[in-house]
C-alpha cells in the first residue's frame, strides 16, 4: 500500500524540503508518532525499509495489554488506550473495547487474580466463578461436564475452570490489518509524505536542523525519531549494546475458526501472570510460579506465554514461546508449537486446525522496558524493549511528541 506521491526512485522536491519531523521506520511506534505529529499541524516524512510493515506490528496478538501493566508502564498503557480509540475512529481501523479474560484452573492462580483485583480500581478487574466466565466467552456448561479435583469441571468448552478475571481495560485491534489501515490514513493527510522502500543510512547536523541520509537521497527536519525496534543496532549498536537489546523470537500459529467457538476478548492463562509486572507483584505470584514449575515445568523451559486472540474473521491466534538472541536463527521447533498449541486446546476444549505458523520477534532488554534516547541534537531513538509495543505505542509517542510544543 504505498503513497502514490511517491518517487520510485528518488525523492521528489517536495520530499526534499525540510518537515518539522522525519519517522524512521512504519511499525506502529513509528506511525504512532506520526500519527500524534499530524494531530498536532506538524509536517511529517514518514520512512520505510521494506515494502510494507512485516516485523513486530503484524506478528503479535493484537491485544492491548493495559490492565497487566505496572508503575510507568500503566500510565503510558491508559494514555496509549485513549489514543488507540481516537485514531481507530480516524483511520477506520478495527479497535475493540473487548477487554480480557484470564483463565483460573488452580487456587494458586485465582488467589493472583483476588489479589490483583483488591488494590485496582473497582471493576476494572472483575473475579467470576466458572459459569461466569464461560458465559463471557460466549458459552455455557455443558451437561456432560464433571467435577475437577481442584473444584472445577471437565469437559465440554472452556473446561477444568475454577474461576476467572475480566480484565476491563483492554482493547483488542487486528494485527494483520492494522498497520496498513493507519499507514493508508497518514499517506493521505495534508503535510505528510510515506516513502516505503527507504532505508535510513545517516543523520547529519544542518543549519535547518538534522539531515537524514537515506537510500533515495536527503531529507531534511527539525526532529527525526528513529522506530526501528529490534534493529536498533543496525544503526546504532553502541547504544543497543548498552541497553542490552536483544531480539525476542517468538513461535505463533493462526487455527481455522472453529464451530461454535467465538469470543470477543483476549484470553491469558497461568503463564500470563508469570510474564506481566501487574500479576508478578502480587504476593501470591510465587506461590503460583512454583506450582507450575512444578505440574508444568516445560512451559517455563520455552518461556511459554500461553494466550490466545480470535481476530474478527474468526480465526485465532496463538502463543507463544520466548527465546533470545542477538541474532535470530529463522528454524521453529515443532515440539514447542505442540506444546503451545496442545495446551490452548485444552484450555478452549475444541480441536484446533492450524493454516499458518510464524515467528514473531521483538525488541527485549534487562535493563529497561522502553528506550528513549537523544543520540545527538534533534535525532531521538525510541524502542519498547519488553514486548509490549502494541499496548504503549500511543501513550509513548503523546509523550514524546508533546515535548516538541
Amino acid at each position: 500500500m504505498n503513497n502514490p506521491s511517491t518517487s520510485p526512485a528518488r525523492f521528489n522536491s517536495r520530499a526534499s524540503q525540510a518537515t518539522d519531523v522525519v519517522i524512521v521506520g512504519a511499525g506502529i511506534v513509528g506511525l504512532a508518532h506520526a500519527a500524534h505529529a499530524v494531530a498536532n499541524g506538524l509536517t511529517v516524512t514518514i520512512i520505510e525499509r521494506d515494502h510494507h510493515a512485516a516485523g513486530a506490528s503484524v506478528r503479535n496478538f493484537g491485544h492491548c495489554c493495559i490492565t497487566a501493566q505496572a508503575g510507568e508502564l500503566y500510565e503510558l498503557a491508559q494514555t496509549s488506550r485513549k489514543y488507540w480509540l481516537e485514531f481507530s475512529e480516524r483511520a477506520g481501523f478495527w479497535a475493540a473495547e473487548a477487554g480480557a479474560m484470564v483463565l483460573a484452573r488452580t487456587g494458586a492462580e485465582m488467589n493472583v487474580l483476588r489479589e490483583l483485583s483488591a488494590v485496582r480500581e473497582p471493576g476494572q478487574v472483575e473475579l467470576l466463578s466458572p459459569a461466569e466466565t464461560r458465559a463471557r466467552l460466549g458459552s455455557s456448561a455443558s451437561v456432560a461436564e464433571e467435577p475437577h479435583d481442584d473444584g472445577g469441571t471437565s469437559g465440554g468448552k472452556w473446561p477444568g475452570l475454577v474461576g476467572g478475571a475480566f480484565l476491563r481495560d483492554d482493547l483488542r485491534v487486528d494485527p494483520r490489518t492494522t498497520v496498513a489501515k493507519l499507514a493508508e490514513w497518514l499517506s493521505q493527510q495534508p503535510g505528510v509524505e510515506l516513502h516505503w522502500n527507504t532505508a535510513a543510512l545517516n543523520f547529519n547536523q544542518s543549519s535547518e536542523g538534522v539531515t537524514v541520509q537515506t537510500s533515495r537521497g536527503e531529507l531534511r527536519a527539525k526532529q527525526v525519531f528513529v522506530c526501528v525496534g529490534h534493529d536498533v543496532d543496525y544503526l546504532f549498536p553502541d547504544l543497543a549494546e548498552e541497553h542490552h537489546i536483544q531480539r525476542c523470537a517468538l513461535q505463533m500459529s493462526l487455527a481455522a475458526k472453529p464451530s461454535g467457538v467465538e469470543f470477543a476478548p483476549a484470553v491469558l492463562t497461568a503463564t500470563s501472570m508469570l510474564r506481566y509486572p501487574a500479576f508478578t507483584d502480587m504476593p501470591a505470584a510465587a506461590a503460583l510460579h512454583s506450582e507450575v514449575l512444578e505440574k508444568q515445568p516445560e512451559l517455563l523451559e520455552i518461556g511459554a506465554n500461553v494466550m490466545f486472540t480470535q481476530r474478527p474473521d474468526g480465526t485465532i491466534i496463538l502463543g507463544d514461546s520466548h527465546h533470545y538472541h542477538r541474532t535470530a536463527d529463522p528454524f521453529l521447533d515443532e515440539s514447542v508449537t505442540d506444546t503451545l498449541n496442545s495446551e490452548i486446546t485444552g484450555r478452549i476444549g475444541e480441536p484446533l486446525e492450524i493454516i499458518q505458523r510464524w515467528q514473531g520477534i521483538y525488541a527485549s532488554s534487562d535493563v529497561a522496558p522502553i528506550l528513549v534516547r537523544e543520540v545527538q541534537p534533534g535525532v531521538t531513538v525510541v524502542s519498547v524493549t519488553s514486548g509490549v509495543g502494541m499496548t504503549l505505542s500511543f501513550g509513548l509517542a503523546h509523550r514524546n511528541i508533546s515535548r516538541l510544543y
